[in-house]
């Protein structure tokens, strides 16, 4: 009795050490496998471009000037008022009508002469510039004020010289503020002339809706260089690369927990997205997304995004 019940015991401690090792084991199996995101390759558009700079700027600065030699009785104007076409900016009185005035005033009190002269706004703008005050002396001729049109406010693309074979597929383009507002615009000419250091050459680009625009406001363009459609298009994350780039690939699960080393060849590319050329691949291959870098070629992975 005492035989069979030790022998009982033993087994018992057998199978729970068992049970054991097996648990411990599967521990350290999903242990060693590396969490990964996964993705599938898509058809579609793709679309290379540079990222360049455009800045506002008032093409047309007009000046206002004195039309007699006087004094200025009134200035209506301060730096960077909006003002409106032929509204009323100065008003010059000079020093002779001042006389002439009170003797045709006295030999006649309801003419009631004056001798003043107003100057009104030859355009919609801001004044950039303002020189006098009220009660300076002002002379035939003088600059009074500086405004700048509002109509004539463009945005000056900075363009490589090299790339300006693409201007036009690039006519109607989309400006982005630093705000994060965009605007619609066109480019309508470009400047005979390249800076004789950067080798760019500016671009004028017309946009809607810039009464509100500041000058010296620096927007974003993206400019076309190549797009293709219908073609193989992975996340860009998907991709890896040696120090020197000269060698692609990517991570292809070839089962439920392998993934694979696939030497790729690439075409276009933007920000996030890269066109595949060569091999094959497509939507219902798995592809590693976050957690490919410096797998082997032959690894073991677990899904987190299944």
């Amino acid at each position: 009795m005492r035989k069979s019940l030790t022998t009982g015991i033993i087994c018992l401690f057998f199978l729970v050490s068992c049970g054991r090792t097996r648990e411990t084991g599967s521990a350290v199996e999903t242990e060693s496998l590396t969490p990964v995101t996964v993705t599938h390759p898509v058809v579609g558009s793709l679309s290379e471009v540079i990222t360049l700079n455009a800045t506002s700027r008032f093409l047309l600065k007009t000046s206002v000037k004195s039309d007699i030699n006087g004094y200025l009785q009134k200035v209506q104007i301060h730096l960077g008022q909006r003002i409106s076409r032929g509204q009323e900016l100065f008003e010059i009185r000079s020093k002779e009508s001042e006389h002439l005035g009170n003797t045709i005033n006295k030999l006649d009190t309801a003419f009631h002469f004056n001798g003043t002269v107003s100057v009104k706004s030859p355009s919609d703008g801001y004044i950039t510039e303002l020189s006098y005050k009220a009660g300076d002396y002002v002379q035939d001729n003088e600059i009074l004020a500086a405004i700048c049109d509002i109509s004539s406010l463009v945005f000056l693309l900075e363009l490589p010289y090299e790339l300006s074979s693409y201007i036009p597929d690039n006519k109607n383009i989309d400006l982005l503020l630093p705000d994060g507002n965009k605007l619609k615009g066109t480019i309508e000419s470009s400047f005979p002339s390249v800076d004789p250091v950067s080798q760019t050459r500016l671009c004028v680009i017309h946009a809607n809706e810039v009464s509100s625009i500041p000058e010296n406001l620096v927007a974003t363009v993206e400019f076309k260089k190549k797009s293709k459609s219908d073609v193989v298009i992975l996340p860009k994350a998907s991709l890896l690369t040696d120090e020197d780039q000269n060698e692609f690939w990517i991570m292809k699960m070839t089962d439920s927990s392998t993934a694979i080393r696939v030497p790729v060849k690439i075409g276009l590319a933007t920000s996030d997205k890269v066109e595949i050329l060569s091999p094959v691949l497509t939507s219902s291959d798995i592809i590693l997304l976050t957690g490919n870098y410096g797998l082997p070629d032959t690894a073991k992975v677990i899904i987190q995004n299944r």
